[in-house]
């Protein structure tokens, strides 16, 4: 896995993949409010290191585990359902002792964190959902994914996540912090393409959470970037019109990954959010 580039990041514990578990960071007192992060595609859990760092200081246990088929979570399956990516995250808890977490995520980790939400709402405390969108795949949309697991396969990550890059990060954040745009090329770059052609499929494949976001009962932020080509402010606003009370923090000048552009600005809006859940 990639090393995260340094903004104060922690030493994570690292708990490797066994017998089919994810590999986890879990950062923090073992008492502390449980926070459950997905991470996007193509990525693993680093890119959530400097969150979990923040969390862990606050007193959270933050639970960042790799996506099956990601990072250090090899798989060999064809297709990798939304409906597994969020049982894993159950199934997690449960290996924990843990009735219920606040549970969030980015981009394709945002949808996964919906279909927990849709599948285990009396598990969820609270919602984060960042650089992401609700409404499930057109059928143009699916043979776009479909195609990208396709060619991954063939070609590998290279060429597709350096085609990806431009719109992870800002143009100003790339020039300003060369560091950065090199560890999430590497990042993706490292992806297992069999895993993230599995994930693709399952993407492409995903319910539609809006009706059970539409009767969510906890706390929401929605956290996205100005400057986002994937998931622009627009999916946001519709997100936090949707869900019940939820909350919408705008980050000038990040693009899809506004945690690592602007650690700071998203560690606030984090912040917001659990300050209004009741320990």
């Amino acid at each position: 896995m990639p090393t995260a580039p340094e903004r104060g990041v922690p030493s994570a514990t690292a708990v490797p993949a066994t017998g089919g578990e994810p590999a986890l960071d879990d950062l923090g007192p073992e008492d502390g409010p449980p926070v459950l992060l997905f991470h996007g595609h193509p990525f693993d859990r680093s890119m959530w290191r400097p969150q979990a760092e923040r969390l862990a200081a606050a007193g959270h246990r933050a639970l960042v585990p790799d996506l099956r088929g990601y990072g250090q979570a090899p798989s060999e399956a064809h297709t990798t359902p939304f409906e597994e990516f969020a049982r894993d995250g159950a199934a997690l808890l449960d290996r924990l002792g843990l009735g219920s977490a606040v549970v969030g995520g980015l981009s394709m980790g945002g949808q996964i964190a919906m279909e927990f939400h849709r599948l285990f709402p009396d598990r969820v405390r609270g919602l984060l959902l960042a650089a992401t969108s609700a409404p499930p795949e057109t059928p143009e949309g699916r043979d776009r994914r479909d195609a990208a697991a396709d060619r991954v396969l063939a070609e590998g990550m290279d060429a597709y996540a350096r085609e990806l890059l431009s719109g992870m990060l800002a143009p100003a954040t790339a020039e300003r912090d060369p560091g950065l745009a090199r560890y999430v090329l590497e990042m993706m770059r490292a992806a297992p393409p069999h895993g993230a052609a599995a994930g693709l499929r399952g993407r492409a494949r995903r319910a539609d959470p809006r009706p059970s976001l539409a009767r969510a009962a906890v706390p929401a932020m929605v956290v996205v970037g100005t400057e986002d080509p994937f998931t622009p402010v627009e999916e946001a606003r519709a997100i936090r019109e949707l869900v019940p009370g939820a909350r919408r923090e705008v980050l000038p000048g990040t693009a899809h990954l506004p945690n690592l552009e602007d650690p700071e600005g998203f560690g606030r809006a984090l912040d917001s959010l659990l300050e209004t859940i009741a320990p």
